[in-house]
């Protein structure tokens, strides 16, 4: 069993014992997703906006061929500065325990491990999808995947950037995910809050959204429920301007022959510093705004 190789915080396991809003959280955002110490601070930041919202934290990963859930900030410290932590999707987990690893979930791995543990709500800040030219390279995030498996509601800021939006909501519809916007009717794009993307569903409050996932679980219906929160208007960055950084950090992708689970860490890093910055700080921003509404989910269920 896998759960033989789990441990829950004492904490986490109090809270879920009782009944008690929980929030789980990736720690890819911290190990590849973040400069350091720009990375901890932010994780710690997010747990405090989630027990400030009525919620318990609980940040996903593996140390030691361990599977963590809700990590201390000595542990969150650890992931940050070190180096050869493994990013850990689905197909990683069995081989990052059998090796005694560390390893830094995905959005993946951490829904896996979420339902494993009984945790509804997830926050993260943007999950994968179809990339773009995914008709020849095959190229798609198992996040997509995972959420028909996982009966994990994702809470985000939209998919990331770097992605095609339209093919991925198109993935999405087939594989029967209930894709909601909060507060808009359009669905985000990370840095932006348009995409030029309709969404069919809308809802303007947590508590709202808290129904949906009752009535959707109450059915019998498996698979995740994907809660797209746009991130706030004065910290976006104007579609035009990042889409064109984006496309010059795709380009350096294509030249350097980067592929697969290597694109999304080295496309974060060059937009970070074509933008001067400005990308990173609205990552940030982003994440703690969803941090707060998924909480609020939570604490409404």
């Amino acid at each position: 069993m896998i759960n033989e190789h789990l441990d829950i915080n004492p904490e986490v396991a109090a809270a879920l014992e009782k009944g008690e809003p929980v929030v789980a959280l990736e720690s890819t955002i911290i190990a590849h997703g973040m400069p350091y110490p720009k990375n901890v601070e932010t994780a710690l930041r997010v747990h405090r906006v989630i027990r400030e919202n009525g919620a318990v934290p609980a940040t996903v990963g593996i140390l030691g061929g361990r599977i963590k859930v809700g990590l201390t900030d000595e542990q969150i410290e650890y992931l940050g500065k070190t180096d050869d932590v493994v990013k850990v999707s689905r197909r990683d987990l069995p081989f990052v325990l059998a090796r005694g690893g560390d390893g830094a979930t995905t959005v993946a791995a951490t829904m896996i491990v979420a339902a494993m543990t009984g945790i509804r709500v997830f926050v993260t800040d943007g999950i994968g999808g179809v990339h773009r030219g995914a008709s020849e390279s095959f190229d798609i995030s198992a996040d997509l995947e995972e959420m028909k498996n996982s009966d994990v509601v994702v809470v985000c800021a939209g998919v990331k950037s770097m992605l095609d939006i339209g093919k991925t909501l198109e993935y999405l519809e087939t594989a029967g995910i209930p894709v909601v916007s909060c507060g808009t009717r359009e669905f985000p794009a990370f840095y932006s809050r348009r995409s030029g993307f309709q969404n069919e569903y809308a809802l303007d409050t947590p508590e709202e959204i808290a129904r949906l996932i009752r009535l959707k679980y109450a059915l019998g219906l498996k698979g995740g429920i994907l809660v797209a929160c746009p991130i706030p208007e004065e910290d976006e960055i104007p579609l035009e301007k990042i889409e064109s950084i984006i496309q010059l950090a795709l380009d350096e992708c294509e030249t350097k022959g980067i592929r697969g689970k290597r694109v999304n860490p080295f496309v974060l890093d060059r937009v970070h510093q074509l933008s001067g910055g400005e990308s990173l700080e609205a990552s940030i921003r982003l994440v703690l705004n969803n941090a707060m509404l998924g909480a609020r989910i939570a604490a409404a269920r």
